[in-house]
Protein backbone atom coordinates (compact mmCIF):
# COMPACT_ATOMS: atom_id res chain seq x y z
CA UNK A 1 0.00 0.00 0.00
CA UNK A 2 1.20 3.16 -1.18
CA UNK A 3 1.88 6.53 1.45
CA UNK A 4 -1.27 7.96 -0.69
CA UNK A 5 -3.90 7.74 1.71
CA UNK A 6 -5.25 10.51 3.04
CA UNK A 7 -7.94 12.05 5.62
CA UNK A 8 -10.28 12.60 2.65
CA UNK A 9 -9.81 8.74 1.36
CA UNK A 10 -10.71 7.86 4.74
CA UNK A 11 -13.97 10.31 5.08
CA UNK A 12 -15.12 9.41 1.79
CA UNK A 13 -15.42 5.41 2.66
CA UNK A 14 -16.82 6.22 6.09
CA UNK A 15 -19.67 8.51 3.57
CA UNK A 16 -19.95 5.74 1.20
CA UNK A 17 -20.54 2.92 4.08
CA UNK A 18 -23.19 5.56 5.81
CA UNK A 19 -25.09 6.63 2.60
CA UNK A 20 -24.98 2.99 1.08
CA UNK A 21 -24.44 4.59 -2.41
CA UNK A 22 -21.54 7.18 -4.18
CA UNK A 23 -24.41 9.88 -5.13
CA UNK A 24 -24.64 10.31 -1.27
CA UNK A 25 -21.49 10.09 -0.13
CA UNK A 26 -20.22 12.98 -2.91
CA UNK A 27 -23.17 15.02 -1.75
CA UNK A 28 -22.11 14.85 1.84
CA UNK A 29 -18.28 16.02 1.34
CA UNK A 30 -19.45 18.20 -1.21
CA UNK A 31 -17.27 16.24 -4.26
CA UNK A 32 -18.39 14.95 -7.39
CA UNK A 33 -20.01 11.29 -7.56
CA UNK A 34 -17.47 10.46 -10.47
CA UNK A 35 -14.29 12.41 -8.52
CA UNK A 36 -15.43 9.91 -5.21
CA UNK A 37 -15.83 6.89 -7.46
CA UNK A 38 -12.63 7.61 -9.13
CA UNK A 39 -11.03 7.99 -5.42
CA UNK A 40 -11.99 4.54 -4.53
CA UNK A 41 -11.61 2.75 -7.16
CA UNK A 42 -7.90 4.21 -7.20
CA UNK A 43 -7.42 3.47 -3.76
CA UNK A 44 -9.01 -0.28 -4.26
CA UNK A 45 -6.61 -0.95 -6.80
CA UNK A 46 -3.83 0.53 -4.84
CA UNK A 47 -4.59 -1.63 -2.11
CA UNK A 48 -4.74 -5.06 -4.17
CA UNK A 49 -8.54 -6.29 -2.95
CA UNK A 50 -12.01 -4.41 -3.12
CA UNK A 51 -13.06 -2.77 -0.47
CA UNK A 52 -17.08 -2.52 -0.97
CA UNK A 53 -19.20 -4.90 -3.25
CA UNK A 54 -21.41 -2.23 -5.71
CA UNK A 55 -24.86 -2.69 -6.68
CA UNK A 56 -26.13 -5.14 -4.05
CA UNK A 57 -29.90 -5.05 -3.16
CA UNK A 58 -28.87 -2.94 -0.23
CA UNK A 59 -26.67 -0.63 -2.52
CA UNK A 60 -22.66 -0.58 -1.72
CA UNK A 61 -21.72 -2.32 1.34
CA UNK A 62 -18.27 -3.47 2.42
CA UNK A 63 -16.22 -6.74 2.12
CA UNK A 64 -14.63 -8.26 5.07
CA UNK A 65 -11.60 -6.78 4.44
CA UNK A 66 -13.16 -3.19 3.69
CA UNK A 67 -14.75 -3.59 7.66
CA UNK A 68 -11.81 -3.54 8.44
CA UNK A 69 -10.34 -0.70 6.56
CA UNK A 70 -13.85 1.41 7.82
CA UNK A 71 -13.47 0.60 11.61
CA UNK A 72 -9.72 1.77 11.58
CA UNK A 73 -11.00 4.87 9.39
CA UNK A 74 -13.65 6.25 11.52
CA UNK A 75 -11.24 5.58 14.62
CA UNK A 76 -8.65 7.51 12.71
CA UNK A 77 -11.15 10.58 11.94
CA UNK A 78 -12.24 10.61 15.85
CA UNK A 79 -8.71 10.99 16.89
CA UNK A 80 -8.79 13.78 14.46
CA UNK A 81 -10.93 15.47 15.42
CA UNK A 82 -10.38 15.00 19.10
CA UNK A 83 -6.88 16.31 18.54
CA UNK A 84 -7.10 19.63 16.48
CA UNK A 85 -10.12 20.39 19.76
CA UNK A 86 -7.49 19.76 22.30
CA UNK A 87 -4.91 21.45 20.40
CA UNK A 88 -7.42 24.29 19.95
CA UNK A 89 -8.14 24.32 23.58
CA UNK A 90 -4.05 24.61 24.44
CA UNK A 91 -3.87 27.74 21.55
CA UNK A 92 -6.83 29.46 23.40
CA UNK A 93 -5.36 28.97 27.13
CA UNK A 94 -8.89 26.94 27.67
CA UNK A 95 -7.50 23.51 29.14
CA UNK A 96 -8.00 23.76 33.01
CA UNK A 97 -5.38 22.42 35.31
CA UNK A 98 -5.47 18.76 35.74
CA UNK A 99 -5.88 18.05 39.29
CA UNK A 100 -3.99 14.44 39.80
CA UNK A 101 -4.45 12.56 43.35
CA UNK A 102 -1.81 10.10 44.46
CA UNK A 103 -1.47 8.40 47.71
CA UNK A 104 1.91 8.42 49.74
CA UNK A 105 2.09 4.97 49.19
CA UNK A 106 2.91 5.07 45.04
CA UNK A 107 6.11 5.16 43.84
CA UNK A 108 7.03 8.53 43.33
CA UNK A 109 8.61 7.48 39.93
CA UNK A 110 5.31 7.15 38.77
CA UNK A 111 3.96 10.54 39.45
CA UNK A 112 7.05 11.95 38.15
CA UNK A 113 6.75 9.58 34.78
CA UNK A 114 3.12 10.76 35.00
CA UNK A 115 3.87 14.81 35.44
CA UNK A 116 6.43 13.90 32.12
CA UNK A 117 4.17 12.23 29.57
CA UNK A 118 0.99 14.83 30.82
CA UNK A 119 3.99 17.81 30.03
CA UNK A 120 4.97 15.98 26.62
CA UNK A 121 1.08 15.37 25.44
CA UNK A 122 0.08 19.03 26.00
CA UNK A 123 2.66 21.12 26.30
CA UNK A 124 2.00 24.36 28.52
CA UNK A 125 -0.73 22.62 30.24
CA UNK A 126 -0.97 22.63 34.32
CA UNK A 127 -0.98 19.74 36.41
CA UNK A 128 -2.53 20.61 40.12
CA UNK A 129 -0.81 17.92 42.91
CA UNK A 130 -2.62 16.79 45.84
CA UNK A 131 -1.08 13.74 48.23
CA UNK A 132 -3.27 11.93 50.84
CA UNK A 133 -4.49 8.30 51.58
CA UNK A 134 -6.76 6.47 49.23
CA UNK A 135 -9.77 6.67 50.72
CA UNK A 136 -9.43 10.43 51.09
CA UNK A 137 -8.64 10.51 47.23
CA UNK A 138 -11.76 8.68 46.03
CA UNK A 139 -14.08 10.94 48.10
CA UNK A 140 -12.23 13.88 46.30
CA UNK A 141 -12.83 12.12 43.01
CA UNK A 142 -16.77 11.67 43.96
CA UNK A 143 -17.36 14.84 44.47
CA UNK A 144 -14.78 16.64 41.69
CA UNK A 145 -12.05 17.77 43.77
CA UNK A 146 -9.57 16.45 41.55
CA UNK A 147 -9.95 14.57 38.12
CA UNK A 148 -7.88 11.55 38.31
CA UNK A 149 -6.01 10.14 40.72
CA UNK A 150 -2.80 7.09 40.46
CA UNK A 151 -3.34 5.09 43.76
CA UNK A 152 -2.50 1.52 44.92
CA UNK A 153 -5.01 -1.13 44.46
CA UNK A 154 -7.23 -2.74 44.57
CA UNK A 155 -9.93 -0.63 43.50
CA UNK A 156 -13.52 -1.08 42.82
CA UNK A 157 -14.03 -1.28 38.88
CA UNK A 158 -18.07 -1.34 39.89
CA UNK A 159 -17.45 2.42 41.12
CA UNK A 160 -14.61 4.11 39.20
CA UNK A 161 -12.73 3.82 35.53
CA UNK A 162 -9.99 1.94 37.01
CA UNK A 163 -6.42 1.30 34.43
CA UNK A 164 -3.84 -0.77 36.16
CA UNK A 165 -0.83 1.14 35.50
CA UNK A 166 2.53 -0.24 36.98
CA UNK A 167 3.60 -3.60 38.49
CA UNK A 168 6.27 -4.39 41.21
CA UNK A 169 7.29 -7.03 43.54
CA UNK A 170 6.37 -6.88 46.89
CA UNK A 171 9.75 -7.34 48.98
CA UNK A 172 10.50 -6.98 52.60
CA UNK A 173 11.93 -4.24 54.32
CA UNK A 174 14.32 -4.57 56.61
CA UNK A 175 17.51 -2.66 58.77
CA UNK A 176 20.60 -3.22 57.23
CA UNK A 177 22.15 -4.87 60.09
CA UNK A 178 19.71 -7.18 60.45
CA UNK A 179 20.43 -10.92 60.18
CA UNK A 180 17.63 -11.46 57.49
CA UNK A 181 19.60 -8.67 55.23
CA UNK A 182 22.20 -11.29 54.70
CA UNK A 183 19.80 -13.81 52.51
CA UNK A 184 19.15 -13.74 48.78
CA UNK A 185 15.41 -14.30 49.49
CA UNK A 186 13.48 -14.79 52.58
CA UNK A 187 11.03 -17.74 53.56
CA UNK A 188 7.48 -16.14 54.03
CA UNK A 189 6.76 -18.65 57.30
CA UNK A 190 10.49 -17.51 59.11
CA UNK A 191 9.72 -13.86 58.21
CA UNK A 192 5.82 -13.54 59.57
CA UNK A 193 6.35 -13.04 63.15
CA UNK A 194 8.10 -9.68 62.78
CA UNK A 195 6.16 -8.73 59.77
CA UNK A 196 4.66 -6.49 62.01
CA UNK A 197 4.50 -2.91 60.24
CA UNK A 198 1.23 -1.95 57.83
CA UNK A 199 0.48 0.73 56.09
CA UNK A 200 -3.06 1.82 58.30
CA UNK A 201 -6.45 0.03 57.48
CA UNK A 202 -8.42 2.95 57.40
CA UNK A 203 -6.78 4.87 55.22
CA UNK A 204 -7.37 1.92 52.28
CA UNK A 205 -9.81 -1.07 53.79
CA UNK A 206 -9.94 -3.11 50.44
CA UNK A 207 -6.08 -2.97 50.26
CA UNK A 208 -5.84 -4.43 53.44
CA UNK A 209 -8.32 -6.63 52.90
CA UNK A 210 -6.45 -8.03 50.11
CA UNK A 211 -3.20 -8.12 52.22
CA UNK A 212 -5.02 -10.35 55.13
CA UNK A 213 -6.30 -12.65 52.13
CA UNK A 214 -2.96 -13.21 50.81
CA UNK A 215 -1.43 -14.11 54.57
CA UNK A 216 -4.14 -16.42 55.15
CA UNK A 217 -3.53 -18.32 51.46
CA UNK A 218 -0.24 -18.98 53.00
CA UNK A 219 -1.69 -19.90 56.20
CA UNK A 220 -0.31 -17.17 58.09
CA UNK A 221 -2.12 -14.98 60.51
CA UNK A 222 -1.59 -11.11 59.83
CA UNK A 223 -1.48 -9.11 63.12
CA UNK A 224 -1.17 -5.75 63.38
CA UNK A 225 1.10 -4.06 65.33
CA UNK A 226 2.20 -0.82 64.19
CA UNK A 227 0.25 1.42 61.38
CA UNK A 228 1.64 3.98 59.01
CA UNK A 229 -0.17 6.96 57.39
CA UNK A 230 3.01 7.24 55.08
CA UNK A 231 5.31 5.42 53.38
CA UNK A 232 7.88 7.58 55.32
CA UNK A 233 6.75 6.58 58.47
CA UNK A 234 6.51 2.72 57.64
CA UNK A 235 10.30 3.17 56.79
CA UNK A 236 10.84 4.99 60.06
CA UNK A 237 9.22 2.21 62.41
CA UNK A 238 11.25 -0.43 60.53
CA UNK A 239 14.22 1.77 62.05
CA UNK A 240 12.78 2.67 65.31
CA UNK A 241 11.22 -1.23 65.89
CA UNK A 242 13.38 -3.24 64.39
CA UNK A 243 10.41 -5.11 62.88
CA UNK A 244 9.74 -5.54 59.45
CA UNK A 245 7.17 -4.43 56.72
CA UNK A 246 6.19 -4.89 53.40
CA UNK A 247 6.93 -2.09 50.38
CA UNK A 248 7.19 -1.72 46.89
CA UNK A 249 10.60 -3.11 45.61
CA UNK A 250 11.35 0.25 43.72
CA UNK A 251 10.18 2.38 46.45
CA UNK A 252 13.10 4.97 47.79
CA UNK A 253 14.91 3.98 50.40
CA UNK A 254 15.67 5.33 53.62
CA UNK A 255 19.29 5.74 54.63
CA UNK A 256 20.01 2.63 56.70
CA UNK A 257 17.63 0.16 55.39
CA UNK A 258 17.34 -2.56 52.44
CA UNK A 259 15.02 -4.87 50.86
CA UNK A 260 14.84 -8.48 50.12
CA UNK A 261 12.80 -10.47 47.75
CA UNK A 262 9.75 -13.37 49.12
CA UNK A 263 10.77 -16.75 48.42
CA UNK A 264 8.33 -18.78 46.24
CA UNK A 265 5.55 -15.99 45.95
CA UNK A 266 4.60 -13.63 43.86
CA UNK A 267 3.11 -10.85 45.48
CA UNK A 268 2.92 -7.69 43.84
CA UNK A 269 2.37 -3.47 44.21
CA UNK A 270 -0.30 -3.17 41.58
CA UNK A 271 -0.99 0.80 40.53
CA UNK A 272 -3.91 1.93 39.47
CA UNK A 273 -4.75 5.54 37.23
CA UNK A 274 -8.28 6.18 38.40
CA UNK A 275 -11.00 8.44 37.55
CA UNK A 276 -14.97 9.18 38.14
CA UNK A 277 -17.35 7.71 35.83
CA UNK A 278 -18.31 11.20 34.93
CA UNK A 279 -14.95 12.68 34.48
CA UNK A 280 -15.04 15.65 32.24
CA UNK A 281 -11.67 17.07 32.13
CA UNK A 282 -10.55 17.52 28.12
CA UNK A 283 -7.26 15.97 28.49
CA UNK A 284 -8.43 12.94 29.98
CA UNK A 285 -9.49 10.55 27.18
CA UNK A 286 -6.04 11.24 25.58
CA UNK A 287 -3.96 10.03 29.06
CA UNK A 288 -6.10 7.04 29.37
CA UNK A 289 -5.33 5.91 25.17
CA UNK A 290 -1.94 6.76 26.04
CA UNK A 291 -1.70 4.61 29.67
CA UNK A 292 -3.54 1.82 28.03
CA UNK A 293 -0.93 1.47 25.32
CA UNK A 294 2.45 2.51 27.59
CA UNK A 295 1.67 2.29 31.25
CA UNK A 296 3.69 4.03 34.05
CA UNK A 297 5.51 1.07 34.62
CA UNK A 298 9.41 1.38 36.46
CA UNK A 299 9.93 -2.38 37.14
CA UNK A 300 12.29 -2.51 34.08
CA UNK A 301 14.78 0.78 35.02
CA UNK A 302 18.19 0.10 37.41
CA UNK A 303 17.58 -1.03 40.64
CA UNK A 304 18.84 1.78 42.94
CA UNK A 305 22.69 1.79 44.13
CA UNK A 306 21.51 0.33 47.29
CA UNK A 307 20.58 -2.67 46.49
CA UNK A 308 23.60 -5.76 47.59
CA UNK A 309 25.06 -7.56 44.65
CA UNK A 310 23.87 -10.67 44.71
CA UNK A 311 27.10 -12.61 44.97
CA UNK A 312 27.51 -10.84 48.27
CA UNK A 313 24.78 -13.15 49.44
CA UNK A 314 23.42 -16.14 50.32
CA UNK A 315 20.01 -18.12 50.17
CA UNK A 316 17.59 -18.75 53.18
CA UNK A 317 17.64 -22.35 53.27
Amino acid sequence: MSDSVDFRHLEYLVAIHEGKNFTKAAERVYRSQPAVSQQIRALEDDVGFPIFVRGGRDGVSPTPAGELILNWARNVLAERREIFIMALAIHQGDVPPLKLGFSPFVNPTLVQTFRGVYSALFPGCEIQLSSGNTTHALQRLGHGGIDCAVLPMPIDRDLWNVLQVAQSPLVLCMRRDDPLSSYTQIDIQQAAPRIRIFRDPELHPSAHSRLAEMFTEVGISLKLANSAATSSDMQWMVKETGMLALIDQLSPLDFGLVTRPIASLSWTVDTAFVTSKSARHIALPFVEKYLRENGLDTQHNELRSERIRPQQLKLIS
